[in-house]
């Protein structure tokens, strides 16, 4: 993984994201057409889509040798033959999109043979771009950022959903953790990679298009991003996803890989 390559990747992702950004806002606060996916996958709206035909159309222009993989394309079964891959959601945050809320992301990340290797969170409305290569530190608006210091589970601040309340997903009692969520997973791992929160978890299944990009950052910042068994998350998987989430400093990571249920993935 070349740190040249990857360098130039990160500019071309950059500056796709400041376009997706300023093509998103020409949707957002003027009631896009939207509507649910099927199976309960959640919205899906007319602004997504014209995001997702800008960032493949300049993407591929770019790296036409790349494979693709997004929330809001067909799945192609070449990017599992591909040394490197784009993988990319639109718009990370739909529903707070439609709500006319700021806390929507444009993830974009490159993932060569499991590994991400550059990659963009960009927040238009907040004016936030969080960015990383695997060689380079994890940067917010250019500027470097860190997790925080805090080593145990209970009293940390953990970006999670409700689920996370539920007994059965512990060896022991709930945690005694403050929970909050934003829309955006993407947006949620940036978020322990500059210290606002300690935690972020998912312990249902993760589509690799809304945590490639973030997990990187989060890493490089000085984070740990695996699995819910604690297991590294190598991408571009068939199925496009990873057994659970969990992303923290490493103490804390290892406090709640060590209380968590290990279902297995």
């Amino acid at each position: 993984m070349p740190g040249p390559e990857n360098d130039a990747d990160l500019q071309l992702l950059s500056e796709a994201a400041e376009a997706a950004g300023a093509l998103a806002l020409r949707y957002w606060k003027h009631a896009p057409s939207a509507w649910e996916k099927d199976a309960g996958a959640g919205p899906v709206s007319e602004a997504d889509l014209a995001v997702n035909d800008l960032l493949e159309a300049r993407l591929r222009a770019a790296r036409p040798e790349y494979g693709w993989l997004s929330e809001e394309s067909l799945d192609d079964p070449a990017r599992l033959q591909a040394e490197r891959i784009f993988v990319v959601d639109p718009i990370d945050g739909t529903r707070a999109f439609l709500n006319e809320e700021g806390g929507f992301a444009h993830a974009l990340a490159v993932v060569e043979r499991g590994r991400v290797v550059a990659g963009v969170v960009h927040l238009p409305v907040l004016n936030l771009h969080y960015s990383a290569t695997a060689t380079g530190p994890a940067l917010l608006n250019g500027e470097p950022i860190r997790p925080s210091a805090t080593a145990t589970v209970d009293g940390s601040t953990v970006l999670t959903s409700k689920l996370s309340d539920d007994p059965a997903q512990w060896c022991g009692p709930v945690p005694e953790y403050r929970r909050s969520l934003r829309s955006s997973l993407a947006w949620r791992l940036c978020l322990v990679a500059e210290g606002r929160f300690d935690a972020t978890i998912s312990l249902r299944p993760a589509w690799e298009w809304d945590i490639a990009a973030g997990s990187l950052i989060a890493e490089r910042a000085g984070a740990i991003a695996s699995d819910r068994l604690g297991r590294p998350i190598a991408f571009n998987a068939p199925s496009a996803q990873a057994n659970g989430l969990v992303v923290a400093p490493p103490v804390l990571h290892a406090d709640y890989i060590r209380r968590l249920r290990a279902w297995p993935g």
